[in-house]
């Protein structure tokens, strides 16, 4: 499965240097003036530092950041807020789902703890359990997107179920909701990201608009090819 995702990333990222080549062939920067200049590379210096996780003072984003595009740090801070409240209610066919691979998870460490300490067969008899766990789980989670495929947006990793998957009623391969915490979840929820990835997308567009004579990308244009493309790096 990481395979997959690898491979994932790597379409996406060949994908968003294929549309920055367009946008830059459709509407090229013109040649900037000294002050353009100036500004764009203190803007690249700035995403730069972001980008290696350095904190920039908000008087410095103030700074070389217009005013406009400065407010859309805090407004689209406000949408990933909302967003992450509306994680906590689930969708109520997840439930079953998620109670099912829990009761499953504990049986496989208390067979754990047994092997551990020796006791063999009271540990096969919960192995046991645990596979017919895993065995309801997946049949559960077929189930409830077959029934709602948008619920697919809610697992950690693409829900393949044909002859071949990587998916199946072993513990290790069966799906976790983007919100768990546990350690065998692929990926995060690419619609979810942190403040200073906010803070980038909006220096990274301030970078882009310099010298064009039209905006190559809108703001909303830009955050819905993030949640088509992004993966949590």
């Amino acid at each position: 499965m990481s395979e997959w995702f690898d491979s994932l990333k790597q379409s996406s990222s060949t994908i968003r240097q294929l549309l920055q080549e367009r946008i830059e062939k459709a509407n090229p920067r013109r040649k900037l003036a000294k002050d353009e200049a100036t500004k764009l590379a203190k803007l690249e210096g700035i995403a730069e530092k972001l980008k290696r996780g350095e904190n920039v003072q908000n008087r410095q984003l103030q700074t070389w950041l217009s005013a406009d595009e400065y407010e859309q740090i805090a407004a689209e801070w406000d949408t990933q807020k909302l967003f992450r409240e509306e994680l906590k209610d689930k969708p109520s066919e997840l439930k079953r789902y998620e109670d099912k691979l829990k009761e499953a998870i504990m049986m496989r460490n208390r067979s754990d703890a047994y092997h551990r300490k020796g006791k063999k067969a009271a540990a096969y008899k919960l192995d046991n359990k645990c596979e017919s766990l895993c065995e309801d789980s997946l049949e559960i989670l077929q189930e409830i997107v077959a029934a709602d495929a948008s619920l697919k947006i809610w697992f950690d990793r693409h829900l393949d179920f044909e002859h071949g998957s990587l998916i199946d009623a072993s513990l290790g391969n069966l799906p976790r909701l983007v919100t768990s915490r546990s350690i065998e979840k692929l990926s995060n929820d690419s619609r979810l990201v942190k403040k200073i990835d906010v803070k980038i997308s909006v220096f990274e567009r301030a970078i882009d608009n310099i010298g064009r004579a039209v905006e190559p990308i809108t703001s909303s244009t830009k955050l819905q090819l993030n949640k088509f493309l992004q993966i949590d790096d």
